[in-house]
């Protein structure tokens, strides 16, 4: 069995490190400069010759260098003659751009895609992308792994007695029952129009909340704009206490602002797939750690063992 060298660029360092850490393994250094020109380069500091390759980037503000940092140590570590170059992006933030939904605008999912591929990519490991299709857009084999165990542990040991899972929108109901059966609970979901990138309209919510406590899960929060549009909603309904959980806690823009300003919340639950620095840490925020299911998927694609067991939705 060859070797495995594990390399991080700027983006998430730290759940780098928690990877190598949970794996027993170093984790190399790959050091990003910039010319003059404002161009980057990529050197990876450690042999890659026959070595199965790991990149850890998730795509997080500012998006664009950090894709082009993926892609030039991608492309590095085919100059260094790696056996396999494994791409690992615990956020895919193109997976927002999906398809054509206007004239002549482009789909950056699939682009990005086939630069990742160019760039010497054999394989990708990701998780929750916000539209499932654009696991289709890649010519190399995809492992999409999902949080909903991760979050569903956290959940477990409360009293859900009297609690409905609710998914922002019909779109995101599929993974909203599969969360919903981690629990045994039932599960309802919004009617969600879209106005703008940070503006939409709840005009129903499909199920039975009235008088119900409320987790409402989604794969990522970004502006905050939906969940507070739906607890709006929520609230003509006399619900008692609100949960929000998510995969990607974004939290772009005001959303921040817009959490600690509003009581109705009573936790906030997100995983570290993108780094999340303390003045975006609320009191009633929790972080739950995906290191050891990405440590894991590493390790089972290393050996050439199943990682579909990975994504059972079992606990």
């Amino acid at each position: 069995m060859r070797d495995i060298a594990i390399f991080s660029a700027s983006a998430h360092p730290e759940l780098a490190q928690e990877i190598c850490e949970t794996l027993g393994k170093p984790l190399y250094e790959a050091e990003i400069s910039r010319f003059s020109n404002d161009c980057l380069q990529a050197q990876l500091h450690a042999n890659c010759r026959e070595q199965d390759v790991f990149l850890i980037q998730p795509l997080v503000p500012p998006v664009q260098e950090h894709l082009m940092e993926l892609l030039l140590m991608a492309d590095a570590a085919r100059g260094a003659s790696a056996a396999r170059i494994t791409v690992v992006i615990p956020h895919y933030a193109y997976a927002r751009s999906d398809k054509k939904d206007a004239p002549r605008i482009s789909i950056g999912g699939r682009l990005v895609a086939d630069l990742l591929v160019t760039a010497g990519a054999d394989r990708v490991l990701t998780m929750a992308l916000h539209a499932p299709q654009v696991h289709g857009f890649f010519s190399v084999p995809v492992d999409h792994l999902n949080a909903l165990n991760v979050i569903a542990e956290h959940f477990q040991p409360r009293d859900l007695s009297n609690t409905v899972v609710v998914s922002p929108d019909l779109g995101n109901a599929k993974s909203a029952t599969q969360f919903a059966r981690l629990l045994g609970l039932p599960v309802a979901a919004g009617s969600k129009r879209r106005l703008a990138d940070d503006k939409v309209v709840i005009d129903a919510i499909v199920g039975d909340v009235d008088g119900k406590d409320i987790v409402v899960l989604d794969d990522e929060i970004a502006t905050g704009g939906s969940m507070l549009e739906l607890i709006d909603r929520l609230d003509s309904r006399n619900v008692g206490h609100i949960s929000i959980a998510c995969t990607h806690g974004i939290f772009s823009g005001k959303a921040i602002e817009r959490f600690s300003n509003t009581s109705r919340i009573d936790e906030i639950v997100t995983t570290n797939t993108v780094p999340i620095p303390p003045e975006k840490r609320l009191p009633n925020m929790t972080v739950l750690s995906i290191a050891p299911l990405l440590a894991q998927a590493i390790h089972n694609i290393h050996e050439g063992e199943s990682v579909s067991q990975l994504f059972v939705h079992t606990l």
